[in-house]
């Protein structure tokens, strides 16, 4: 398993691991990537390669190449690919999420409903990404924090917010939009509101947020390592949870949770550019594509003049056509089971791939033995 330092993706292939360790009894090592100052917020060009990597705060790596590396992300993948040049072609790919380019060298690719990438044989679309937050996380929270929100009026609204991702704009304005819609919900109800930020909320917002808060409502401002970070916490005693569009983790873990969701979208940069990027993808890899303009979309992605995208508004699209989700201003869904994961048809189409390399294992063996 190689992992770099993105907690949501890595979670996703740490679920699998899990997963094929325990039905399969396989062992699962982990290789952890940390990247140069450059390249963590930055991206590097994509290629096969290691340059981005802080060797000296990562785990080594080094042969005997493993039979299967599992990852997730442009730069722990980069080095997945490195890797397998190394080993001759020997090591399989497990890749979550989309490559940006070189869909081939990848020998199964996990897309999730907001990843556009080719109907192909070693594609395996899913719907929501593989994300569920940590259970016994949750439960202590619930013990710590539910003495603290016993006196708030009820329902408890939990507000959690994120921040900018190319194309969506966040700033003050949506904030202080966000925060409107928000109470005027909250207040109908007679209920209560907690709003957290995160890693990507912007000072801008945050400020904002404050200014709109309404007389009984209170503010978490992220900070690494605090613990007092009540998201555990809400996400154990809340009762109704609004989240912001570019989240994509917040929103799968609220609805994984079975708990009433509403989705506040953000607006678009560009937004001409942004409906015709929509458009190609739909052309390239909908149920309705145009056959001859998909093959040319898709030959560009294949050269790299374009790049396979990423559509948000694709998993609040399954969401809502689920019942799972509303936009916020319509009326809460009602509490429901959650949305499964369907670990078990993953873990086979891994075991798949090593299906050859297994019965050749096992002849190599045999013949050891005849020879003994």
């Amino acid at each position: 398993m190689l992992i770099g330092d993105k907690l949501g993706d890595n979670q996703q292939v740490e679920l699998i691991a899990q997963h094929l360790a325990e039905r399969l009894s396989w062992r699962v090592d982990v290789r952890q990537l940390r990247f140069k100052d450059a390249y963590r917020a930055g991206k590097p060009d994509f290629r096969s390669g290691h340059s981005h990597v802080d060797w000296s705060a990562s785990d080594a790596i080094a042969p005997p190449w493993p039979d299967l590396l599992l990852t997730v992300g442009r730069r722990p993948s980069m080095v997945a690919l490195w890797i397998k040049e190394q080993s001759r072609g020997q090591t399989k790919i497990v890749l979550v999420g989309r490559p940006r380019r070189w869909l081939q060298r990848f020998d199964l690719i996990i897309a999730a409903a907001h990843h556009h990438v080719p109907t192909l044989p070693h594609v395996l679309r899913v719907g929501l990404p593989l994300i569920t937050a940590d259970a016994a996380g949750i439960a202590a929270a619930r013990s710590l924090w539910a003495p603290r929100f016993a006196s708030l009026p009820r329902p408890l609204f939990a507000l959690f917010v994120g921040g900018p991702t190319k194309p969506h704009v966040f700033g003050r304005e949506v904030a202080l939009e966000l925060m409107s819609r928000a109470t005027h919900c909250v207040a109908q109800a007679g209920g209560s509101l907690w709003v957290t930020t995160s890693p990507r909320t912007s000072t801008e917002v945050v400020q904002a947020l404050e200014d709109a808060l309404p007389e009984n409502g209170q503010l978490f401002r992220w900070r690494a390592g605090d613990p007092d970070n009540p998201y555990l916490a809400l996400l154990a005693c809340a009762d109704r949870f609004i989240v912001t569009g570019d989240s994509v983790s917040m929103q799968v873990e609220v609805a994984r949770s079975g708990k009433p969701l509403a989705i506040f979208p953000l607006p678009v940069e560009h937004e001409f550019f942004e409906r015709l990027r929509r458009m190609t993808a739909r052309v390239a890899y909908g149920k309705s594509s145009v056959p001859v303009l998909a093959r040319f979309v898709r030959t560009l992605q294949t050269l790299g003049m374009i790049k396979f995208p990423r559509d948000v508004a694709e998993i609040h699209a399954l969401l809502f056509e689920q019942g799972f989700a509303v936009r916020l201003g319509e009326p809460f869904p009602t509490r429901g089971t959650g949305v499964d994961l369907d670990l078990d048809h993953i873990v086979d189409r891994i075991h798949g791939l090593l299906d050859g390399l297994e019965a050749s294992a096992v002849r190599g063996s045999d013949q050891r033995a005849d020879d003994c």
